[in-house]
């Protein structure tokens, strides 16, 4: 798709972040929407060669509204400003709907691409589901905080928001403790897109090597 004219549009929006300005600039969105939808629509057939369980996921359902849910905030903002899109098998996108382990990926107003794969907050007994796999699976998931290519990828698990203690139900003495504080299970990383030669190409090969903390996910 056109990067230049999305994170464009997205610094400008920005800056303009009321419904006059998205109202007078609605085609230019509606054009960047559909080469967003494109790109999805590929994507999800490339991820699907390696992760067949997403053969099945409707690139429109994929693709997060720009309007933002001004309900709950503190920003009084009525606009994001990133294209994002999520991932999966069971076509949902929210944590609390059940969306499970997803590849995720946004474009923001500064160039900068996100690239994610994992399960961000999700519900507490899902969280207590793969806590509790954690310990009864502890030697899988040993093998899968060494597996090469997610950790050159993308390190270690993200520690966001982890506990300073253990969760409720679950002794200091446990195996890989560090990891059973995590609220979320995910890996991610930036980009700067301009550097950037192929976005599909690129958000494949990156979704691919988190392909094994998906799996891992699933079984729990």
């Amino acid at each position: 798709m056109h990067i230049r004219d999305l994170t464009q549009f997205l610094a400008e929006l920005s800056e303009n972040n009321n419904r006059a300005w998205f109202v007078m600039n609605k085609p230019r969105y509606d054009i960047l929407r559909a080469e967003f939808l494109e790109l999805v629509t590929g994507l999800i057939a490339d991820i699907s060669k390696f992760d067949p369980a997403v053969a099945g996921c409707n690139p429109k359902k994929a693709l997060f509204r720009i309007n933002r849910d001004m309900r709950f905030s503190k920003e009084k903002i009525p606009y994001k400003t990133h294209f994002s899109a999520a991932i999966n098998a069971s076509g949902l996108k929210k944590p609390s709907q059940g969306g499970g382990p997803t590849y995720y990926f946004h474009i923001d107003q500064t160039g900068t691409l996100l690239i994610a794969g994992g399960e961000w907050m999700p519900p507490a007994e899902r969280l207590r589901a793969i806590r509790e796999y954690v310990i009864a699976d502890a030697t899988g998931f040993s093998k899968l905080l060494k597996n090469k290519k997610l950790k050159e990828t993308y390190g270690d698990l993200q520690q966001e928001g982890k506990l300073t203690r253990p969760p409720k139900g679950f002794d200091a003495d446990v195996p890989h403790l560090e990891y059973i504080k995590l609220k979320s299970f995910i890996v991610w990383k930036e980009v700067d897109i301009k550097k950037v030669t192929d976005l599909e190409k690129t958000l494949a090969s990156e979704f691919k090597d988190a392909y094994p903390l998906i799996t891992w996910l699933r079984q729990a």
